[in-house]
């Protein structure tokens, strides 16, 4: 079990960035694949992006496909997700995963069993 706490939320400009940062307690951070997944009110949680344990592999939703860019330093016990060129529509619950499962299934948030409690990301036109 790791325990996850994101941060780097706020309210952003169509057009703006933000960075979110997600760390996790424990020794064995480094062999979790994480993910981030977002929701918005009425909404159902949504995949984001993942990244494997070693960091070799990254995956992304189409619709932030180009823009969002995640990464994760395993020596800080840290993932990070960059958003750039912001949209209305990103405006969302922002939450960071971890998950020992196969790679396959990483946009599935059925898999992942360790969650954060979330970071409001708030988007204005």
């Amino acid at each position: 079990q790791v325990q996850l706490a994101e941060s780097g939320g706020g309210l952003v400009q169509a057009g703006g960035s933000l960075r979110l940062s997600c760390a996790a307690s424990g020794r064995t951070f480094s062999t979790y694949m994480m993910g981030w997944f977002r929701q918005a009110p009425g909404q159902e949680r949504e995949f984001v992006s993942a990244i494997h344990w070693s960091g070799g592999s990254t995956r992304y939703a189409d619709s932030v496909k180009g823009r969002f860019t995640i990464s994760r330093d395993n020596a800080k016990n840290t993932v990070y997700l960059q958003m750039n060129s912001l949209k209305p529509e990103d405006t969302a619950a922002y939450y960071c995963a971890a998950a020992r499962t196969r790679w396959e299934y990483s946009d599935s948030s059925g898999e992942y069993d360790n969650w954060g409690q979330g970071t409001q990301v708030t988007v204005s036109s």
